[in-house]
């Protein structure tokens, strides 16, 4: 949770006053992410938001952790009908079938990308020429939900066969990841990260 030293900043206006989502704001959102296992969770997590909100998430992400096996593609990759069934029934994360199904087809497009020999945040990263693009937003209303580089992003992950990756949902990763920084120009993250 947010330590007393964060509680009177002025930070983005998102997160409110919920103890999770200030923790997951302070000290997650935002952050250069570069590891291809952290880079494919945040994805597969982004496209289980669809239609929901990301706090619904955030407070499910211990369960699904658990539920998909940390998130290690090697493993999802290798779910059977069984374990979708079981995954159906597990109340600790989003039950969609759509969902769940297309986590198990990314997780074998992931080991493409990673047999391919780039790496999976090289991959993700070209997007962004492999640097973070650090936005000067004033005010939430000012940020964008899609950007030419989300819907480049988007375009390729389709075309590669993933699932729930359109140009929203990419470019929410892109923010949550540190691809770019969108922590308002007040928010006491900008500078930080």
């Amino acid at each position: 949770m947010a330590d007393s030293v964060n509680e009177n900043r002025n930070r983005c206006p998102w997160p409110g006053d919920d103890p999770l989502y200030v923790a997951y704001h302070d000290t997650e959102w935002g952050v250069p992410e570069h590891d291809g296992r952290a880079l494919y969770e945040k994805l597969m997590l982004d496209g289980f938001q669809a239609g929901l909100s990301w706090i619904t998430i955030l407070r499910k992400r211990d369960n699904f952790r658990a539920a998909f096996d940390g998130f290690r593609p090697d493993v999802i990759a290798g779910y059977g009908p069984a374990k979708v069934e079981a995954l159906m029934a597990d109340a600790g994360i989003v039950r969609n079938r759509a969902k769940i199904e297309g986590t198990i087809v990314s997780a074998k497009l992931w080991l493409d990308i990673m047999e391919s020999g780039g790496g999976f945040s090289p991959f993700i990263w070209q997007f962004t020429d492999g640097r973070v693009i650090t936005n000067k937003f004033r005010a939430l209303g000012d940020l964008p939900t899609t950007t030419p580089s989300s819907e480049a992003m988007s375009k390729e992950l389709k075309a590669r066969g993933f699932k729930f990756v359109g140009p929203t949902i990419c470019y929410a990763f892109m923010q949550a990841t540190g691809m770019v920084n969108d922590h308002v120009t007040t928010c006491f993250r900008h500078r930080e990260v």
